[in-house]
């Protein structure tokens, strides 16, 4: 299974560890050509301007929008949420509200209890992190903090607003990598 982990900016190297310990071929995506072949793509968290810029800068938003409508399965963190939704590549119902929860002298950490995520809850830490303050009538709310929505999934689509590669959480990636899996089957 091929894995893109979008490595314009950002924490990309904590998600390409994380899924390289999980056994996924990863590639480092910079430019459109690196779109090509993946069975699943991670927007990292990141600083969401800079990264849009660097996906402008690359040409890169319209083969991420079609990667995304395919059916490919695409997971984005933190900024990466931000990146998904309305205002940004499109791709999700969602609009995101950027540091939501505050400054980052106001990051935290609480446990979550995340559909499909057996046993202890999700460790997620949250650095100036986003939450969805509008969600589609097709967006599923997976987990809120203080009724605020920060992990969610559209169909092929799941978005989270903390950082679960910095908690040494490799659940969410492990559920992903199922859906990668499942699509990479379907498609042969």
């Amino acid at each position: 299974m091929l894995i893109g982990v979008l490595a314009l900016q950002g924490d990309f190297a904590a998600h390409a560890k994380v899924l390289r310990g999980l056994g996924a071929d990863v590639r480092e995506v910079r430019v459109p050509a690196g779109l090509d072949g993946l069975d699943g793509l991670i927007i990292p968290g990141g600083e969401s301007t800079t990264m849009t810029l660097g996906i402008e800068r690359e040409g890169l938003a319209e083969p991420l929008r079609e990667l995304g409508r395919s059916g490919t399965p695409v997971f984005g963190t933190c900024a990466g949420m931000i990146m998904l939704d309305r205002n940004h590549l499109g791709l999700m119902d969602i609009e995101c509200r950027r540091n939501a929860f505050g400054r980052q002298i106001r990051s935290f950490e609480a446990d979550l209890t995340i559909p499909g995520i057996e046993g202890r809850p999700v460790r997620a830490v949250f650095i100036r992190a986003p939450w969805a303050e509008v969600c589609g009538e097709d967006v599923e709310v997976l987990a809120a903090v203080d009724g605020h929505p920060v992990a969610v999934r559209q169909g092929n689509l799941l978005a989270i607003s903390f950082h679960p590669e910095l908690a040494g959480e490799m659940r969410l990636h492990e559920l992903f990598l199922t859906k990668a899996l499942a699509r990479a089957s379907e498609c042969e």
